[in-house]
């Protein structure tokens, strides 16, 4: 695995005490300003490896759909590759498709419109809502996981891209393809512009272990007050 930044993935059980917080409980916190990108970007971190700042620039034109494969297309990092992900089948079992209708009803272009972007970049709001900063717990804090494991290694909304990667790495060697897996996680070792064969990419993305089947984005928006 690619290190970065002294970050790691997160633990099988930290994994199920993300997934099962507040955001994506029956409950609303105390005076939480709930917003639809703290619903949709932990789960398109875990099924597409991207970046927060990648997600936050995610359009409703970069949804495609190539050969029966639909697709979120990635394009706007400057240091790793674009690249086309095939959409993991429980982002729609959590109402894509739903979500979908709602942006596109209340003409919204971007799928993470209400995430504002700080210092011209969406992964700033992100981590400040995630990680929290100086005394304001974020949702980690909330979910009592630790930041820094005993071990000095961090944890942030990055580390779920490391846990894609793990998927990945594993899937792809199933498939005999380390290109797929290059061309996945957008680095440069995969040399060519586009990778052809979207059905195996579609295979090994789908393989990738489901956290719970209790996630549905209508469930996060008629959450009644704790």
């Amino acid at each position: 695995m690619k290190s970065h930044l002294g970050r790691r993935p997160f633990s099988t059980m930290e994994l199920h005490t993300l997934f099962n917080g507040y955001i994506f409980s029956d409950q609303r916190m105390p005076r939480e300003q709930a917003k639809h990108w703290h619903f949709w970007l932990p789960l398109l971190a875990y099924y597409t490896g991207a970046y927060s700042d990648e997600i936050g620039h995610l359009s409703l034109s970069d949804i495609v759909n190539i050969d029966n494969v639909p697709c979120f297309h990635f394009h706007t990092h400057g240091k790793i590759k674009a690249r086309y992900v095939p959409i993991h089948q429980a982002l729609f079992a959590a109402g894509l498709n739903e979500y979908l209708q709602f942006l596109a009803i209340n003409q919204h272009h971007r799928l993470m419109y209400d995430l504002p972007a700080k210092s011209g970049r969406y992964s700033e709001k992100v981590r400040i809502w995630f990680s929290g900063e100086g005394e304001r717990a974020g949702y980690l804090q909330k979910c009592a996981i630790p930041t820094v494991d005993q071990q000095g290694m961090k944890t942030a909304i990055s580390s779920l891209r490391l846990n894609f990667e793990q998927h990945i790495r594993i899937n792809a060697l199933q498939a005999n393809s380390k290109e797929a897996f290059n061309y996945l996680l957008g680095f440069s070792e995969y040399p060519k512009d586009e990778f052809a064969d979207k059905a195996l990419l579609n295979t090994i993305v789908q393989q990738i272990r489901q956290i719970t089947h209790s996630i549905h984005w209508q469930r996060f928006i008629t959450r009644h007050p704790a």
